[in-house]
């Protein structure tokens, strides 16, 4: 069954598959053909999201269980619905005990049959960066003692011992020394670990799904719902932390068309494209999980004009850098000198080893491999290249060329040919080895991908507050604004080559929600607007101020003017006390992800408690009335605007080529901030009043584009992409195109960019055969859609 329109759902304790059997009949009325599902094999007990799977062959019983999956795919079927899951083949939950297969290869060390489920380098007992102290003085604080089976540190974590050890009286230190695993003061994990973990998340551990006897085993479930008919495709999370995404991804096909069923198993991946960077067209997938198309629609709403004053304002009231590109150098630096020093170590003793495997590069020092690996990492455009060691696709040449122009004015003086070196490695091109060849360049790709995402977009994205609504997942920050006719290039490419790829405006890892983004892009049009205010609250707000880096200050504007609530009173002291503890969760994440002022690993409550404080006052009716009546005033004036930018997401998410998911509760305002706010508890009971009501302007064009995909489902699957010209004075305010297919046409036009815009005049669009003027088509809203 191929998705029409998919609903993106995060299961919990709190909310499961009995929760989500009993919105299938509002999901149905909806125009949702598919559920979409967060992880439903066994996760640790209370996880809120269910990417720390522990047990991969077992539906998670906290959430009901595989009984309760049944009655959920049973109910969906009865509506004509189907179900896609999320997969997370990269790593595994190893935190509280809780995975029996990491605990085996704890106890057994390589005589687990366990043992090569985990990316381990096996020369040194397995890392366990767990204790609070250094181990010495944990010893000697009594926080690591033996009881019976187990070592325990601090009376909760509990680690196996080997056989022979279990019911010993020897002393801890000598237990210890015998062990598979070291425990370790926490602070050692970026320098010491030696096995592969997600990102900087020592709880998740790496897997080999690489190895076929590792594939099958973490997959065995995933292919018997597919065969019993209980799933209808998959969504693979973080494809790019794989060995060789590309087989993976082939195996993945290859093993849903192997079996008895015959139709198609639709395959998402969550892939974070670079600029420019194209999505291999031969892995036998329908496309990302869509944060291209998220960056491509939201750049498509900003204002050009505004960029260089907002730079400007941000430079000045910052002190920090006007543009994005050296944020993102320094925080590259950071992150790979700091959290991935382990994972660099690692990957340069890889290189070393290729290195003196060949006489034309014995001379390469381990000193000189390190500068130029370093230095690549430090520019590398795209998450990572997908060579094998032996050979590399033809896509990966240009990403070569262009870091190796990036990487130029970084390289010591004479040490070229060593990047040049590593660069020919990564094409399969280089001397030496190879299965040496194969383990260096793995290496280097699964240190790329964690260090661009950290360094991207959980720091430089934190730093850099020219305007946040180009900071989110898969965004170029660099670019400010997109283009008409190259959002239009990118479609008609989409039609081609991607028509089943999924389209998204939210996610759960998004950083704003789309309505926060939708609002925050109209400051591009007024930034003097804008401006005025922000002069206007820091003089309100002078002795608050008092503390704050002026940075923050201004990031912080930016989000209470985002994210301000639909119909929030300046007087509704408890409303905007909820608002405040929004806020407030939002800016210490915030702080402790940028690593400027404050941590995760060494908060500076200090620090965080004035930001909490600024927050508290500004949000208080009895302290600043004035500066929230402006910042009302400020959302109100914009209201229109910021409704035309929403209209255009979602007209657009659901006509152009791909298949729109819907992320839970985001068919009404999505004003939410970074996780855990946009994952809070949704009210179905009052979307399905609105749905009946039709009285939400975005949720009512929701559901109406959603009923034309119903109504003509080929249309939309396989029809064409036709940019329209505009023609008259406000041509460039508005996007237009058609979509062909079976006699049908399906004829679509969004407002852009509308503060600049009192009257549509003689503007028209050139639709084919029913030409119409703008003043027509929108008459009585910001967008036209019509299907004949």
């Amino acid at each position: 069954m191929t998705p029409r329109a998919t609903y993106r759902l995060q299961l919990h304790k709190d909310f499961t598959f009995a929760d989500a059997e009993a919105i299938v009949p509002y999901l149905a009325d909806f125009g949702i053909s598919h559920a979409y599902l967060s992880p439903i094999t066994t996760a640790t007990r209370g996880s809120m999201h269910g990417y720390d799977v522990v047990d991969p062959t077992r539906i998670n019983p906290e959430l009901g269980g595989a009984d309760a999956f049944r009655s959920l795919v049973a109910s969906l079927r009865a509506h004509d619905m189907g179900v896609v899951i999320d997969i997370v083949p990269n790593h595994m939950g190893v935190a509280g005990a809780e995975n029996a297969w990491w605990n085996d290869v704890l106890a057994k060390g390589r005589d687990s049959e366990f043992a090569d489920v985990f990316d381990i380098d096996w020369k040194q007992p397995i890392v366990l960066p767990v204790l609070g102290d250094p181990l010495p003085k944990a010893l000697a604080d009594g926080a690591v003692v033996v009881e019976d089976d187990a070592i325990v540190a601090y009376g909760e974590h509990r680690f196996p011992l080997r056989a022979e050890d279990r019911g010993t009286t020897d002393a801890v230190e000598d237990v210890l020394d015998r062990q598979h695993y070291r425990l370790a003061w926490w602070r050692t994990a970026d320098d010491e670990l030696n096995w592969r973990r997600f990102f900087t998340v020592n709880e998740l551990a790496g897997v080999r799904v690489g190895d076929p006897k590792v594939f099958e085993r973490t997959h065995a479930l995933i292919f018997r719902l597919w065969e019993e008919g209980l799933i209808d495709g998959v969504r693979v999370d973080h494809v790019d932390g794989l060995t060789d995404p590309a087989d993976y991804c082939r195996t993945l096909r290859r093993r849903f068309e192997d079996g008895p069923r015959q139709d198609h198993a639709v395959i998402w991946i969550e892939k974070i494209l670079g600029a420019g960077e194209p999505l291999a067209k031969d892995w036998g997938v329908d496309g990302t999980s869509g944060y291209d198309f998220m960056e491509e629609v939201a750049a498509l709403l900003h204002d050009p004009a505004g960029e260089t004053p907002l730079a400007e304002a941000w430079a000045s009231l910052s002190g920090r850098p006007a543009e994005f590109a050296p944020e993102e150098l320094q925080a590259r630096q950071d992150e790979l000198a700091w959290q991935f020093e382990g994972q660099l170590k690692s990957c340069v003793r890889a290189f070393a080893k290729l290195a003196e495997s060949s006489d034309e590069t014995l001379a390469l020092t381990p000193e000189m491999l390190r500068r130029a690996i370093q230095r690549l990492l430090w520019v590398f455009p795209v998450y990572r290249t997908y060579g094998t060691g032996s050979d590399a696709p033809a896509t990966d040449a240009a990403i070569r060329a262009d870091v190796r122009a990036r990487v130029e004015k970084f390289i010591p003086p004479g040490e070229g040919f060593v990047v040049d070196a590593v660069l020919a490695w990564l094409a399969g091109e280089g001397p030496g080895d190879p299965d040496l060849a194969h383990q260096a360049v793995r290496r280097f790709q699964q240190l790329s991908a964690p260090v661009a995402a950290k360094g991207v977009e959980d720091t430089a994205f934190y730093r850099y507050g020219r305007l946040l609504s180009r900071n989110d997942v898969g965004f170029d920050a660099e670019q400010f604004a997109g283009t008409i006719d190259g959002f239009h290039d990118r479609m008609t490419a989409r039609a081609t080559d991607w028509p089943r790829a999924m389209l998204t405006t939210a996610t759960h890892d998004h950083k704003r929600g789309e309505d926060v983004r939708a609002r925050l892009a109209v400051l591009s049009e007024v930034p003097d607007l804008w401006l005025k205010h922000v002069t206007t609250w820091n003089e309100v707000a002078m002795e608050a101020l008092e503390g704050v880096d002026p940075a923050d200050a201004y990031m912080l504007y930016q989000t209470l003017f985002g994210a301000w609530p639909e119909g929030l009173a300046t007087d509704d002291t408890a409303g905007l006390s909820d608002f405040a503890e929004r806020v407030n969760a939002w800016q210490q994440k915030a702080l402790r992800e940028a690593k400027l002022r404050s941590s995760w690993e060494a908060p500076d409550e200090d620090y965080e408690a004035r930001c909490k404080a600024l927050v508290e006052r500004l949000l208080d009716p009895a302290r600043s009335a004035e500066f929230l009546a402006d910042l009302a005033a400020l959302v109100t004036e914009t209201a229109d605007a910021a409704q035309a930018n929403s209209l255009a997401q979602v007209a657009l998410r659901c006509t152009v080529p791909g298949v729109p998911d819907c992320y839970q509760g985001t068919e009404l305002a999505d004003l939410s901030l970074v996780d855990p706010d946009n994952r809070r508890p949704v009210d179905y009971a009052r979307r399905r009043k609105v749905l009946e009501n039709r009285n939400d302007p975005k949720m009512a064009m929701l559901a109406e584009l959603l009923a034309l995909r119903g109504k003509d489902p080929e249309l939309f699957a396989k029809g064409d992409y036709r940019p329209l010209t505009i023609e008259g004075a406000q041509a460039d305010h508005i996007l237009a195109f058609e979509r062909h297919h079976g006699g049908k046409t399906l004829r679509i036009a969004v407002a852009l960019r509308t503060t600049a815009v009192s009257d549509w005049g003689d503007t028209r669009i050139a639709f084919t055969d029913a030409p119409r003027s703008a003043a027509e088509a929108f008459a009585d809203r910001t967008v036209y859609a019509a299907l004949d």
